[in-house]
């Protein structure tokens, strides 16, 4: 997949931008807080539904403006697809695919990216939420149709998160949403589980020291709840009491099992103790938890080699071709030898974007188009770039 043109309106600190890119590498480069940033944020929304800086839209819409717009030219091969997404301040968002509406659900259909960021630190040592919104949003990419099983979960959990104030005689809200989310479950697991050697070689690739990963789910969802070691001999859902007689998986019984079992403690305690909400993704090196265990040059690493290896997982799997692979001010943290090796592997993609305020900062092999950005401006390609300031912010 390849990203052709980008237009924005009102989005972020762009009034108005129109950017055109090429196969293969493309360079945003500009000093700190200009807007290279914003323009791969836009990108990115459009395969993932949400960015990677903030968990609402209203910050995406410009100052002053009512709504953001994004639209963007794609090439699968031969064939060129137009998306254009409208982000309301208020209200639900609208999007259209070759000017015909759709459901902003249905574009992650057409568009499949991968960003790594500095605030991907937070996967590694951030709160469970911040693992569950990276494996959830890798598996809309994967299967977009369970966008709409995540979105039916999470209308229902809000009544749940307060189970006291539930009669105890009325029906558990979240049993609505049992069957949706046990599906949500199938298809979760492969992408968790898929993850492990990938990342390892990513990170491997990447010059870590030591690169051992192993990913491990602390699933919330069954009585007496278990960690399950991902690539363990005894895999997840392939044991005993996970399927009936007739092989089918066995999730939604043990999810109302789990949920019966535990709401005399919910209702004693006011808090949701059962739910796929409450999951975590263990992440570990060298045996121990990456969380407090590892440096920042080990936690950096691992959340790159999360998301070299989530673009991995679809390429192997994706009709549309690669996914569009953009490295936000990544090559800042690392040393000289890390550069050229990150950049020989990204350099394998279809398109490539990367951002960075110093432009020799990026290997010669990613530079072969250069955008420059300056104060939510797209400037001509033979721009001279203005002076860095003396202490390099």
């Amino acid at each position: 997949m390849i990203v052709e043109q980008l237009s924005l309106v009102d989005f972020r600190n762009y009034a108005a931008a129109e950017v055109t890119l090429d196969r293969g590498p493309n360079l945003f480069v500009g000093s700190n807080g200009q807007g290279k940033t914003n323009l791969a944020e836009a990108i990115a929304y459009l395969a993932t539904l949400g960015s990677h800086r903030v968990s609402t839209d209203a910050p995406l819409v410009r100052e002053g403006a009512d709504a953001a717009i994004i639209r963007t030219r794609l090439a699968h091969g031969e064939r060129r697809v137009q998306l254009e997404l409208q982000i309301n301040r208020q209200g639900s968002n609208k999007a259209r695919v070759n000017g015909a509406p759709i459901r902003p659900a249905e574009l992650p259909r057409y568009a499949q990216v991968v960003l790594f960021a500095p605030e991907d630190l937070q996967i590694v040592r951030g709160d469970p939420s911040a693992r569950r919104r990276f494996v959830d949003q890798l598996l809309i990419q994967r299967a977009p149709r369970m966008s709409g099983v995540l979105a039916d979960y999470d209308r229902v959990l809000p009544a749940a998160q307060c189970p006291a104030q539930v009669s105890p005689g009325a029906r558990d809200p979240r049993r609505s949403a049992v069957h949706a989310r046990g599906v949500g479950r199938e298809t979760r697991r492969p992408g968790v589980r898929g993850h492990r050697h990938p990342c390892r070689a990513q990170r491997r690739d990447v010059g870590a020291a030591r690169p051992c990963l192993r990913g491990d789910r602390r699933r919330r969802s069954r009585p007496g709840a278990r960690v399950d070691a991902v690539g363990a001999r005894r895999r997840p859902g392939r044991g005993r009491g996970c399927r009936d007689r007739r092989g089918r998986r066995r999730h939604p019984e043990l999810f109302r099992a789990a949920l019966a079992a535990r709401r005399s403690a919910e209702l004693d305690r006011g808090v949701t103790l059962v739910g796929p909400h409450r999951d975590d993704l263990l992440l570990r090196v060298r045996g121990l938890p990456v969380k407090g265990y590892a440096s920042h040059g080990e936690s950096w690493s691992m959340a790159l080699g999360l998301r070299l290896a989530s673009a991995e997982l679809l390429r192997e799997r994706s009709l549309l071709g690669d996914p569009v692979l953009i490295l936000d001010d990544v090559f800042a943290e690392l040393d000289a030898d890390r550069r050229e090796r990150l950049a020989g592997m990204a350099a394998g993609y279809e398109q490539v974007i990367v951002t960075a305020a110093v432009e020799p900062d990026v290997p010669d092999a990613l530079r072969a188009h250069v955008v420059r950005v300056e104060a939510g401006t797209i400037l001509p390609a033979d721009a001279i770039p203005a002076a860095e300031p003396a202490d390099g912010r």
